[in-house]
């Protein structure tokens, strides 16, 4: 076993148990709160980040699935199916923990699907439709591809605002909290703020490893030989088309794992979630990270999405994902972390000047 590619998730873990020890001494715990929402965030990223430096397909579409999981496990907790309350497949849904009872916000007895039982079915649904997407698109290359996944996004987006049974322009709201059966949940009320933070980080770390141990198994380096040349690739064996397939499933997962857990958390998910710019700062995020880089991804993903729900961006909050896309493009195509030198710079703005 090759330990060395865990040593940064055991670095990471500690990071995380400082920084809630720190937070917590200083009495800053309120800052979990975005850490938290930050984390669910990078879920999206990472799965991006596979698709697009491993995989080498880009997509524009990847905020139509953060709320395909969101919304569909949103609607599968907040209806009310006290209407069937005495029918015997719903004494048999209850007996198994299938359905849970709540009151709503206006102390209303509402009779719906358990969460957990909703975040299956979502994932179930997102890993459906990204099957039936990726048989349609994956076989288009660059800006073919990701025309078409923006039309993806685009479809979701407009799906979501219009129909009645996803609150059209409002959103859902009244989401309950995401309940495991050790009674631990995530919860955006501040009581559960440090249950919450750490379930966030348990399920960020745990797509960490499992993207790791892809990259450096077989499946990564046919990934990386088909990125580098599929020509080649196809004449080594690697079936291109399945791998690709395969990655923008896993990665349309990781974001619909995002979206469950922060509807939850947030208890209500609205359009503002599934517009195109919600997609492109996810790909700026990735490109700032490096496109090839999981790490670098994990920590952009978290600073600049904290820094936005922070409000540092204000008003101009797409403006800058934009502006940070087009300077990564020009001065840093692979990423921030791995910067030119001052020479390369110069010899840009040399090439400009004389252009």
């Amino acid at each position: 076993m090759h330990l060395g590619k865990h040593i940064p998730v055991l670095l990471v873990i500690m990071l995380v148990i400082l920084l809630q020890v720190l937070l917590s001494a200083l009495d800053k715990t309120f800052y979990m709160t975005q850490i938290t929402m930050s984390a669910f965030y990078a879920l999206v990223v990472v799965g991006l980040c596979l698709l697009m430096g491993y995989a080498g397909q880009v997509s524009l579409g990847h905020a139509g699935f953060f709320a395909i999981g969101g919304y569909t496990s949103a609607v599968l907790t907040t209806c009310n199916l006290m209407a069937y309350g005495s029918s015997a497949w719903m004494g048999w849904l209850r007996s198994a923990g299938m359905v849970s009872q709540r009151q709503d916000l206006y102390g209303v007895p509402v009779l719906s699907f358990s969460p957990w039982l909703a975040g299956i079915a979502a994932l179930l649904v997102t890993a459906l439709i990204a099957l039936l997407i990726g048989l349609s698109v994956l076989r288009l290359k660059g800006h073919y591809l990701a025309m078409a996944t923006l039309g993806f996004g685009l479809i979701v987006y407009r799906v979501v605002l219009g129909a009645e049974v996803f609150g059209q322009a409002d959103g859902i709201s009244n989401v309950p909290p995401f309940r495991f059966p050790a009674g631990l949940e995530i919860n955006g009320r501040p009581a559960f703020r440090i249950e919450s933070y750490y379930l966030a980080w348990f399920f960020v770390v745990l797509v960490m490893i499992l993207s790791i141990n892809l990259v450096h198994s077989r499946v990564g380096r046919a990934l990386r030989s088909i990125h580098q040349n599929e020509e080649a690739a196809h004449s080594l064996g690697v079936n291109i088309f399945r791998y690709k397939l395969s990655t923008f499933i896993l990665s349309a997962l990781f974001a619909a794992l995002g979206g469950i857990f922060l509807t939850h958390y947030n208890g209500s998910i609205g359009p503002s979630e599934v517009t195109v710019m919600k997609s492109v700062r996810y790909l700026a995020i990735v490109a700032v990270g490096g496109m090839a880089n999981l790490w670098g991804a994990l920590l952009m993903g978290i600073l600049l999405n904290f820094l936005s729900l922070r409000g540092m961006f204000g008003s101009y909050d797409d403006a800058v994902f934009g502006a940070i896309l087009i300077a990564i493009m020009l001065f840093a195509p692979q990423g921030v972390l791995r910067m030119p030198s001052r020479q390369r710079m110069m010899s840009f703005f040399s090439r400009r000047s004389h252009a």
